[in-house]
């Protein structure tokens, strides 16, 4: 959680920060090879230089960015959480509980399909 410390820090509301650091704290104990990082202001995970998560706050909502493929992959499960989304991003609204177990999909899925790209994003 090191690498997030400043980034954590400047989090103002209570509820976004201890959310935020849940579910990054989440992630590193159950990926622990993926890499923390923060790039463009947001935390995020990479494998082997290429992308897999990264985070964002707004006012309403944890945004959750999984690349465009991961949202149509699990748009039915994304929906049936309760949760909305645009073509880059899922919305978890801080009044819904996390679903972690989407979560961990959504982080495997990218892994292995990711797992011979080179490229920090999908082309």
């Amino acid at each position: 959680m090191e690498v997030f410390a400043e980034y954590l820090a400047r989090i103002d509301n209570p509820q976004y920060k201890s959310r935020m650091e849940e579910v990054l704290g989440w992630i590193i104990k159950t990926f622990p090879n993926l890499i923390p990082r923060i790039a463009w202001n947001q935390p995020m995970f990479t494998d082997h230089g290429t992308f897999i998560i990264g985070f964002s706050i707004s006012k309403y909502h944890m945004a959750v960015a999984p690349e465009r493929a991961g949202i149509n992959h699990f748009t039915g499960e994304i929906l049936q959480a309760g949760y909305n989304h645009s073509k880059e991003l899922v919305r978890i609204p801080w009044v819904s509980p996390v679903d972690f177990l989407l979560l961990e999909k959504m982080i495997r899925f990218n892994i292995l399909d990711k797992a011979e790209c080179s490229t920090f994003w999908r082309k």
